[in-house]
């Protein structure tokens, strides 16, 4: 089954010290402003999901959300969630560990997406 988001060994352990920390957590995939585009992550429940913000995946056991006008752009490709070293959005819970979750992503192949087309 083809993900539309996968998570890093360094974004998992983060995931995990975040939850020891603060309990079950999401994300949402930020679309610009203030902080800029990165995936931010909140306490389960503390950012209210409308209706147009999409499921892409689990990572981790914590949900990530993207809002459809941003997955209209991005629906050709696969998130790839990681950390680097810095300081991590003001509102994103890893902003104090020293580090920070940043997406990557790749193109999806045409067979991934013959997949994802039959996944809908």
């Amino acid at each position: 089954m083809v993900e539309r988001v996968i998570a890093t060994d360094a974004a998992i352990e983060l995931i995990e010290l975040l939850k020891e920390k603060h309990g079950p957590v999401m994300f949402h995939q930020s679309g610009g402003c203030c902080d800029g585009s990165s995936p931010m992550c909140y306490p389960e429940g503390d950012l209210f999901i409308g209706d147009q913000d999409i499921l892409m995946g689990v990572i981790g056991d914590s949900k990530f959300y993207m809002h459809k006008n941003q997955f209209d752009y991005w629906s050709h490709t696969q998130l790839i969630i990681d950390v680097v070293p810095g300081r991590g959005g003001m509102f994103s819970l890893e902003g104090v560990e020293g580090k920070r979750f940043l997406t990557r992503s790749r193109a999806f192949t045409s067979d991934e997406t013959k997949e994802l087309q039959q996944q809908a």
